[in-house]
């Protein structure tokens, strides 16, 4: 059977048997499949700062005296903001939304919790996993986990160091390892340094970054093969860009896979046109979540991918303007716009049998 042969009749399946929908294939008599579904995202939450100045880091911007006035007012406005959007997220696949949320550009551990105190995300129970790193703004990568769903084992910073350029400082990449409902599992979530001063002058950056990714993958793949991985984040780099295809060694097509390669799902909605940043009336799909070849196959007795989703709900984008359809951010020309952030969160969906 070809593969997307295979996948159409999964979703005519699934369409029936994802949780809270029940019902009976035509011609399967009473036999049953059911699939348990689980949503893995990420989202770039754009300067989720405190208003406390911190004097170690760059963060005066974001105080009430700041260029930003980044007032309480402003700081629990965009909490509740970016709740509402982890709420949704998912949702249509999962009622509980992501089980497992990779986050960048975010300050420190305070406001981590008091994003998962918020009251709309609150009954999900998020834990936190956050290290504070050595970028010079301040901005870290985190994680959120659902007990109901995952069970914590470890977790590890690997810092972002760079042979010949010892005072280079960006976001550590972040390694989560827990149980999935049962089934051991890794995730890693970074945030690439930025296209700041020309893409070609910063892409030396990123593929060390990508290289340093290969090897937390390649180590993990070594010591337990068989092993299940998923690295996401804000590569700032398209899935075509030679960082993903070359150094990270990702595919756009399942058939194309091997043993130490990637599977990037976010290549072809790319090709599509599809985004999650734009920048100059041109879109950019720098969030992306690619998995190893252990979540790939017809095996559905353990966790597999399903699909995967730009969530650009219509209330996200910028209703107006000349960034009309624009992720609809919080500030825009140094103007409090009091939206959510300059990136669409980005989702993919694991499957199996009950």
């Amino acid at each position: 059977m070809k593969p997307h042969s295979f996948f159409v009749i999964i979703f005519l399946v699934l369409f029936l048997y994802l949780p809270g929908v029940s019902g009976q294939p035509s011609g399967q008599g009473d036999t049953e499949r059911e699939f348990l579904g689980v949503c893995i995202g990420f989202y770039n939450v754009e300067n989720l700062f405190d208003t406390i100045n911190d004097p170690a880091i760059r963060d005066d911007d974001f105080t009430p005296g700041g260029v930003n006035r980044w007032t309480s007012e402003r700081y629990h406005e965009k909490l509740d903001n970016l709740a509402r959007v982890i709420s949704l997220m998912g949702k249509d696949f999962n009622d509980d939304g992501p089980a497992v949320l990779g986050l960048a550009e975010v300050e420190n551990r305070r406001v981590l919790i008091d994003l998962a105190s918020q009251e709309s995300i609150r009954g999900r129970n998020y834990q936190v996993v956050h290290y504070a790193g050595p970028d010079a703004r301040g901005v870290d990568v985190a994680f959120f986990y659902q007990p109901k769903y995952f069970t914590y084992f470890s977790s590890k910073a690997y810092p972002s160091v760079i042979d010949g350029q010892p005072g280079f400082r960006t976001r550590d990449q972040l390694l989560l390892t827990g149980e999935l409902l049962g089934e051991r599992m890794h995730f890693i979530v970074a945030h690439w340094p930025s296209r700041r001063g020309g893409e070609r002058r910063s892409r030396p950056l990123r593929i060390a970054m990508a290289d340093i990714a290969r090897h937390i993958i390649d180590s993990i793949q070594a010591a337990e093969p068989g092993a299940k991985i998923i690295f996401m984040g804000d590569l700032n780099d398209n899935p075509t860009d030679v960082s993903i295809r070359r150094h990270l060694r990702s595919k756009g097509s399942t058939d194309d896979v091997r043993d130490n390669d990637l599977y990037n799902p976010f290549e072809t909605l790319f090709r599509r046109g599809i985004g999650s940043n734009a920048w100059r009336d041109s879109w950019s799909l720098f969030d992306q979540i690619l998995l190893n070849p252990g979540l790939l196959g017809k095996d559905f007795d353990s966790f597999r991918f399903y699909r995967a989703e730009v969530f650009n709900a219509p209330f996200l984008r910028q209703p107006s303007g000349r960034f009309q359809g624009y992720p609809f951010r919080t500030y825009g020309g140094g103007v409090y716009l009091g939206g959510y952030s300059d990136h669409f969160p980005t989702l993919v969906y694991l499957i199996r049998k009950k």
